[in-house]
């Protein structure tokens, strides 16, 4: 049984979503304030949290900088009333893994409830190594020639959805869906840049990647 968390400070809709993932067979754990949240999530295991940005206590940008600054890689789901492109954009960048905008159905949420859940769970190495480079996914930390790299959230997720595809082609729109989530408004172009920043930071010469390997016409492939 999956445990899930849901962060809500709107009473009504936070029994109606809880009701319903129970009806779904989920674990489900209900708190309506940001700080008490954060230091639950610190503590126990779920397997995703479903965040609402605005909460007493701190937001819900601050309660995902601090999983993600402690090395939680549990799936966060963010709700909000917003829909401005700025304030999903913003949420991904700190680490969530998908944005629901209200209102929405019962069949939306639980819908990107079993997809980030089936992506959470999706088998990944406790350590993978290439070259010089080593990733650590259950410390979110990654290495080259013993030295700490510095990546951003969007950056680790990109590499670990190399990983899980490692030899197959990757287009830019499955990159999009995959590491921005659907729903989102991202270019290309900003899928180009992420695979440059990597390669930099990754690659013995960033000029002819021996690893993240662009496809030509078509996208990129993972090479390990």
């Amino acid at each position: 049984m999956s445990r899930i968390l849901v962060v809500e400070d709107e009473a009504a809709l936070a029994g109606a979503i809880e009701d319903d993932l129970r009806l779904e067979g989920y674990d489900v754990v209900v708190s309506g304030d940001g700080q008490a949240a954060s230091a639950l999530a610190l503590v126990e295991a779920f397997d995703l949290v479903i965040l609402d940005v605005m909460l007493p206590g701190k937001d819900g940008f601050e309660v995902c900088r601090d999983l993600r600054r402690a090395g939680r890689r549990v799936p966060i789901i963010m709700l909000t009333a917003k829909a401005q492109e700025s304030d999903k954009v913003l949420g991904l960048e700190l680490g969530a893994d998908d944005y629901v905008t209200k209102p929405f159905s019962p069949r939306e949420l639980r819908a990107r409830v079993k997809a980030a859940i089936r992506r959470g769970a999706a088998e990944l190495p406790e350590v993978r190594r290439f070259g010089d480079v080593e990733i650590n996914f259950t410390k979110q930390e990654v290495r080259r020639g013993g030295a700490i790299v510095e990546t951003t959230p969007i950056e680790f997720k990109m590499l670990a959805t190399f990983v899980r595809r490692e030899g197959r082609l990757l287009t830019r729109e499955q990159l999009l869906d995959e590491v921005w989530g659907t729903g989102v408004y991202v270019t290309d172009r900003v899928v180009d840049t992420h695979v440059s920043n990597l390669r930099k930071k990754l690659e013995t010469a960033a000029g002819e990647p021996r690893h993240i390997v662009s496809v030509r016409g078509a996208g990129y492939r993972f090479d390990g």
